[in-house]
């Protein structure tokens, strides 16, 4: 070995054994980083930056700067082609913004981490990353979204016999059926887990899991069973010393008496929460306890002495800025205000209860957005970083070719008199072709800024129509429909699967936007591999939001009905959108009767579309509309058929 190499490894080991107070300091640190990347690029290096990212996140975290350590650790297992490096770099990214609240982001990176791992065909990391997401989903109220990845989790956890992971998985499903109300489902989740975690001697555990059948119980109704589960819980956490285990337990029990109209029990309860939360640092605690001690007071009548623990509520939340608190604070006072009688301090203090609720709203859709933004810059990176390494492959490729044209020079030079003719005309065709693509490369860029437009239109409506909490669940989707589209309008074509998956979330989208005033299917031929088949991106939209906003929106008898079916005729792409509207002709004439001049932009762009990609093809491709009547010739609906040639990746 080298010396260069026995001096690398030397200084791999003296790295892993440096202690965490570098982390406070900012010119220990950046040394550190320079040392670290002094060393040799290898998938060692990765680990030493991994663990060093970890030992250091107290000093990111207070500087409010991303961690270099694992930025480089992503970096280099990009560069070194190390699936293993990038799961664990980017389960450290999604965690640490997961404990900032960040969960749009949180989530982004550990389906990152899910991605990598599969790659890397690491069942105990999958197992981890599927996890992880799923937190992340159960904190955004993704629920069904979480309880896949759970139970994908708690799957491979139960084939390795992994029984963290395996407890992970069962408390998580078991916390969403809790959440769900779905009580005996959560009480047998709960039951297992608990199970696993005291055969495992794992008494964090089995407090945990003790407190959510408690939840259970009590929301069942049962309490006397609930509070023997809360002071089981408790002795668990007394004998750990976990103040913060103690404090959940204090306050549910306190809430469970109270539920029980025993308030002697539940005050006692609630002031031991109380004066248990000096003991953690966090203020928030503190002053939630304030508010539940004072709308336990509230209940019982004693206004004044419920007022006097809301005013220290209010107090403590305002020079902390706790906002939530504020805003449950002074909810709270306006419904105690209200059962005094005093109507107008209770109007005020709802008033300040919405203003809260509005401000939190407000730095909810900031965050939200900036998320998306550092969403799109980290893929943004990721393409330049491939299309680098494309630039690399293509430049060595072009000094083999070069070599090979020296020999074949001779051999052109004969063959080019016989071959002019057929050179210059297949040169005309192609120099045809490359302007049919970029015309229709043209139009569907022109896609984009038009869904947009309709989109944030009707983002505006519900700002407008106050509705925040709906605003922001549809921003929230619509952030995700637009990385989708960004992503799939970079390419000509297409897999199904990706278009379909933008179709679905659109209609998502429209359907919250019209109240669900329609259902609809979208169903694919068994013969369909949806993987491979390929399709123009943006194509169907135009015509899906014709139906509703043509058809369906307008039909007050029954519930609208839009089923979009594809298949395979031969060698095309048969897609067709049928709904049970109103029909064109009486489309035609309520937008005649509002005076509404507007032509669909869509529809345009995507019938010029159409008969490029039938010119550059020279196949079947077209747009065919019927208008739906049953037997009495009333209108039943509009069909159409698009036909487009069947692509393939393989």
């Amino acid at each position: 070995m080298s010396i260069k190499s026995v001096c690398s490894y030397l200084l791999l080991f003296l790295l892993g054994a440096m202690p965490r107070v570098f982390a406070q300091d900012s010119i220990t640190t950046f040394r550190l980083l320079d040392s670290v990347r002094q060393l040799r690029p290898d998938t060692s290096t990765v680990r030493v930056m991994l663990d060093q990212g970890r030992n250091t996140a107290r000093y990111f975290d207070a500087t409010k700067t991303e961690n270099a350590f694992i930025l480089g650790a992503i970096a280099l297992s990009q560069q070194l082609k190390y699936p293993r490096g990038l799961a664990l770099a980017y389960n450290e990214l999604g965690t640490s913004k997961r404990n900032k609240s960040q969960y749009i982001l949180a989530e982004d990176y550990h389906e990152r981490a899910v991605k990598y791992a599969r790659e890397a065909k690491d069942s105990l990391l999958l197992c981890q990353s599927l996890n992880n997401a799923g937190v992340d989903c159960r904190r955004q109220d993704k629920l069904q979204k979480a309880f896949d990845f759970h139970y994908a989790a708690l799957q491979i956890a139960e084939e390795i016999k992994n029984v963290k992971n395996i407890c992970v998985a069962t408390n998580s499903i078991g916390n969403i059926q809790l959440t769900e109300k779905k009580y005996d489902e959560a009480i047998e989740r709960f039951q297992h887990a608990l199970k696993l975690e005291e055969e495992s001697h794992n008494p964090l555990g089995m407090a945990i899991n003790l407190g959510n059948l408690g939840y259970s119980y009590q929301g069942q109704g049962k309490l006397d069973i609930a509070i023997q589960y809360y002071k089981s819980s408790l002795a668990i956490n007394e004998k750990l010393k976990n103040v913060t285990g103690m404090v959940i337990c204090y306050n549910c029990l306190g809430s469970a008496y109270q539920e029980k109209k025993e308030y002697a029990l539940a005050m006692e309860y609630l002031q031991k929460a109380l004066r248990a939360n000096d003991q953690v640092d966090d203020k928030v605690h503190i002053a939630e306890s304030y508010m539940n001690i004072g709308k336990l007071l509230s209940v019982q009548g004693k206004h004044e002495e419920a007022y006097h623990f809301f005013q220290q509520a209010i107090g403590l939340s305002a020079y902390w800025g706790f906002k939530s608190i504020l805003m449950d604070t002074y909810k709270a006072m306006a419904e105690d205000y209200k059962s005094s009688g005093d109507f107008r301090k209770s109007l005020e203090a709802a008033d300040k209860s919405l203003l809260y609720k509005d401000s939190i709203l407000d730095e909810k859709s900031a965050m939200a957005l900036n998320q998306m933004q550092t969403i799109y810059d980290v893929d943004l990176k990721d393409n330049q970083i491939r299309n680098l390494e494309h630039d690399k492959i293509m430049a060595q490729m072009r000094t083999k070719r070069n070599v090979l044209l020296i020999f074949s020079l001779i051999a052109f030079l004969v063959m080019m008199a016989v071959g002019g003719f057929f050179y210059i005309r297949h040169r005309n065709l192609e120099e045809n072709k490359q302007t049919l693509q970029l015309e229709l490369r043209s139009l569907r860029s022109q896609m984009n800024p038009h869904f947009i437009f309709n989109s944030l239109s009707s983002i505006h409506r519900y700002i407008w129509s106050n509705n925040q909490e709906e605003a922001s669940d549809y921003l929230t989707k619509f952030s995700k429909l637009m990385r989708l589209i960004l992503d799939n309008t970079q390419h000509t074509f297409v897999p199904l699967n990706k278009e379909l998956e933008s179709l679905q979330l659109y209609l998502d989208l429209e359907s919250l936007r019209c109240n669900g005033i329609f259902d609809y299917h979208i169903v694919v031929a068994d013969d369909i591999n949806d993987d491979e088949v390929l399709i123009p991106p943006m194509i169907l939209q135009p015509y899906v939001e014709n139906a509703i906003w043509h058809g369906l929106v307008h039909k007050l008898a029954e519930k609208g009905m839009l089923e979009i079916n594809i298949r395979l005729s031969g060698r095309s792409l048969v897609c067709t959108i049928e709904d049970n509207g109103i029909g064109r002709k009486k489309a035609m004439e309520i937008k005649e009767r509002k005076g509404k001049a507007h032509n669909s932009v869509g529809m345009k762009v995507t019938q010029g579309r159409i008969d490029l990609i039938r010119k550059i093809n020279n196949k079947d491709a077209s747009v065919e509309i019927t208008d739906l009547v049953n037997a009495a010739g009333e209108p039943t609906g509009t069909r159409v058929t698009i036909v487009l040639p069947a692509e393939f990746i393989f």
